[in-house]
């Protein structure tokens, strides 16, 4: 954010011409020319201030003329490579529980978990390709953890090489995971194809992490403990809801069809 200070300061005496400096931007202190009667010294916000004549002549009293600048100020701090480039479907996860989350109320959409370092090479000269295919595939959604950030849920997901991937989708679950470099970047790219495609709901609430890795991160207090029962049972009455529902509807449709034949 740019700031424009313009501030000035006066003595006691003679009339103040101000002036300013044409064609500076940023933040500046413009002083005024400032005319100080004959004296070798004058107050100056309660202080002496002590003015002398290089040439030694005090017959005739000089205007003193000041001009001073600052030099502009900017603060901005530069993107760094893993923040560049990104689409609105990339999303970086916080915390565990935000990954637990996001896996649970994507529903049928397709999610890729991208986890990645930022001292990694192969994840920074990978990191422009899978922001385009992000663009290019905006009904998936792109889950960005930062492995330095969050070592002890990698561990507990048995993440130990990166650039690493997994694959979820609705209630399929996890569907593959995979290490991927620039050099073998179809692999990434046919998974994108054969997992992405519309599709049907395959029914059933989105599947999320493996119930083992639940008890895992609750077990180091990265999510709570209530988190995996809670989400596991809500899967089941869910799961109950869908199936009475369908239950029903075949057999409504039974007795449809047995009306209209008779």
């Amino acid at each position: 954010m740019a700031c424009s200070l313009k501030n000035g300061f006066s003595l006691p005496g003679e009339t103040i011409i101000s002036s300013r400096s044409k064609g500076s931007s940023g933040a500046f202190m413009s002083f005024s020319a400032v005319q100080v009667p004959d004296s070798r010294t004058t107050d100056f916000l309660g202080k002496a201030l002590n003015i002398s004549d290089q040439t030694g002549n005090a017959k005739a009293s000089r205007p003193l003329s000041v001009n001073a600048q600052a030099s502009s100020i900017c603060v901005s701090r530069s993107l760094r490579w893993w923040e560049k480039t990104l689409k609105p479907n990339m999303i970086e996860i916080h915390s565990a529980q935000e990954l637990v989350d996001a896996l649970l109320n994507a529903g049928d959409r397709l999610v890729i978990v991208d986890f990645y370092s930022p001292g990694c090479g192969g994840c920074k000269s990978l990191h422009p390709k899978i922001c385009q295919l992000a663009e290019a595939n905006q009904s998936a959604i792109f889950l960005k953890v930062n492995y330095e950030e969050h070592k002890a849920m990698c561990h507990s997901l048995h993440i130990h090489v990166l650039p690493y991937f997994r694959f979820y989708r609705g209630a399929d679950g996890r569907l593959c995971s995979f290490s991927c470099t620039n050099a073998t970047i179809k692999k990434f790219k046919d998974a994108l194809a054969k997992y992405g495609t519309e599709r049907c709901s395959s029914g059933g609430p989105a599947k999320g992490l493996e119930e083992s890795e639940l008890l895992a991160l609750s077990s180091i207090g990265k999510i709570s403990r209530k988190v995996p029962m809670e989400s596991t049972m809500m899967d089941r009455v869910e799961d109950l809801v869908m199936s009475m529902t369908n239950a029903q509807n075949k057999i409504g449709l039974q007795e449809t069809n047995e009306m209209l034949v008779a």
